[in-house]
């Protein structure tokens, strides 16, 4: 039997609009991100969801709230479906990112993003790795059901291309960072997690790209 999952990105956060580099920094969504996660979750109510999961950051966390209301469900948060840990990055301006550490943002995280290491955090193919156990131990427990879980933009891309097959090094080329509360969908077959939709958004208008 498989199972059904919807990987949802977090709305809008404070740090997006801010232009603030968060990683594992927890701030909440934005008024238009409460929107945004409120926009996806109405466009899916209709999806028999059997489970709710979710990083335990309060940007993610508050994506998953109003699919996990509508359902009469709770919330199961984890460490493990965190962002990339930014390390020297965390809470950084992306004008600062861009002006004093070209070579590493723009060059190394921006360009070759599928083997960057970020300077005193993590990488990008240790987050995939750590996306790609806990998603498919979600699978595994639940095996033909649907689950939901909420996430983030690096992770959701990393793990994308893990599961695609796409080399890292061509990772920066071949994906992209899901939009804002779009919806990413794999399976797990019993064997393996397969790619099925990436970045689904046209419950919006303007879907936004921020990472």
């Amino acid at each position: 039997m498989k199972t059904l999952i919807y990987l949802v990105r977090h709305g809008e956060s404070i740090g997006n609009a801010k232009r603030i580099y968060l990683g594992h920094t927890n701030l909440d969504l934005s008024e238009l991100g409460y929107v945004q996660a409120n926009v996806t979750a109405q466009y899916l109510k209709d999806v028999k969801i059997d489970a709710v999961y979710s990083s335990d950051l309060l940007r993610a966390h508050n994506t998953a709230v109003p699919h996990a209301a509508f359902r009469n469900l709770q919330v199961n948060d984890s460490t493990k479906l965190r962002e990339i840990f930014l390390g020297d990055w965390e809470g950084a301006l992306v004008d600062t990112l861009i002006n004093d550490h070209y070579d590493d943002f723009v060059v190394g995280w921006k360009d070759n993003f599928g083997t960057f290491t970020v300077p005193g955090g993590e990488s990008v193919q240790g987050a995939a790795q750590r996306m790609h156990d806990e998603v498919l131990r979600i699978a595994k427990e639940n095996i033909g059901k649907t689950v939901l879980i909420a996430s983030h933009a690096a992770v959701i891309r990393s793990l994308w291309g893990k599961i695609s097959g796409i080399a890292p090094e061509k990772m920066a080329s071949e994906t992209k960072f899901p939009t804002n509360a779009s919806y990413t969908v794999i399976e797990y077959d019993g064997e393996r997690l397969v790619p099925i939709e990436f970045s689904h958004d046209s419950q919006f208008e303007n879907p936004t790209e921020i990472s």
